[in-house]
């Protein structure tokens, strides 16, 4: 790994954040929260890229701060160029070419999949990083899927949601609950105190590998209606064992095809990113199948999980040094495949 020093930009949704990295160690990772859309239940996408124009030069001056570097020392720039909230994505596309442009550094284009597929190889994101071929659950707010990762660039599909991502079920079930958004994090903290055999939701039969997480919000929503009839404090008296029903219905939905793909493939190598790697439930299913199938886990920081610029830092450290370089011509897109 060279000692190149690139900055990394992440604008793709409503989190502004901004990374440096020295070959493929984190010097600073800094990133500014968007509270105003807990208002709204969900991420609202003027808002959003409003605040990211307000948040992202000192939040890119505090990564350059905070790493103790000069702006000159910079190598390259890299940014989230998709997929995304096009109005946001837009925000750090503009900004990381101004000042590519200003510093006459080269450019480097990002995939925000790849980026949590790749912060496995972080510095400090794991003991060791995950080796070639491996299965990665990548499951978010917005995607969820497993990818077979062949080689660093070399990444497939071969299971994804058909409908709602696991992170939206999560939050559209809090909605139902009447918790603050985003819900997931809410849901596990509560998950905790309940019994997670409390409730039975329904799970989906679904091809392949393949995920339907409609089925479950529906199942829930139903349920509750039926319940609250009864006695209207339903949801409050039970709100524990709710969540904590909720979370193992979900897991075990991610986790069973998961295990199936590892089994037909023979692959032990088994890593998870993106926003729900940070689940609690998640993190300890696959702790036990660590020790029940013999899988090597890749489970990174908690820091990592989250949309941020030192993933996209560590995707833009890998490309530089392969010379793949973007130019001045590029645009963000809301769709960009692995």
């Amino acid at each position: 790994m060279s000692d190149s020093i690139i900055l990394g930009i992440e604008s793709s949704c409503d989190d502004t954040s901004a990374a440096i990295i020295k070959g493929n160690c984190i010097l600073s990772n800094i990133a500014a929260n968007q509270a105003i859309h807990k208002e709204y239940g969900g991420v609202v996408p003027e808002l959003a890229s409003r605040a990211h124009q307000q948040n992202i030069i000192p939040v890119v001056e505090k990564s350059i701060t905070k790493a103790n570097i000069q702006q000159n020392a910079i190598s390259a720039i890299g940014f989230t160029r998709g997929p995304g909230l096009l109005g946001s994505l837009l925000v750090g596309t503009s900004f990381a070419k101004s000042l590519a442009m200003s510093l006459n550094v080269p450019l480097i284009e990002v995939n925000h999949l790849q980026a949590h597929i790749l912060a496995h190889f972080i510095e400090d994101a794991n003991p060791m990083p995950p080796q070639f071929p491996f299965l990665c659950l990548t499951v978010s707010g917005g995607h969820t899927m497993i990818v077979l990762v062949k080689d660093y660039f070399d990444m497939e599909i071969i299971g994804k949601t058909i409908d709602d991502a696991a992170g939206e079920a999560f939050d559209k079930i809090g909605k139902i609950f009447d918790l603050d958004y985003p819900a997931g994090p809410i849901i596990d903290r509560l998950a905790r105190e309940g019994n997670p055999d409390a409730f039975t939701f329904n799970k989906p039969r679904m091809e392949n590998y393949d995920y339907s997480f409609s089925g479950i919000k529906t199942s829930v929503l139903y349920f509750i209606q039926k319940e609250v009839r009864k006695n209207p404090d339903f949801v409050k008296e039970n709100l524990n064992d709710l969540c904590a029903s909720v979370q193992r219905t979900i897991v075990e939905i991610l986790m069973a095809k998961l295990e199936k793909a590892a089994k037909e493939l023979n692959i032990k190598e088994v890593a998870i990113a993106g926003g729900v790697s940070a689940n609690s439930a998640l993190r300890k299913a696959m702790q036990d199948h660590h020790e029940k199938s013999g899988w090597n886990i890749y489970i990174p920081k908690f820091e990592y999980t989250t949309d941020n610029a030192a993933m996209i830092a560590m995707v833009a450290q890998l490309k530089y040094e392969r010379g793949e370089f973007t130019d001045m011509k590029t645009s963000a897109t809301a769709k960009y495949d692995l």
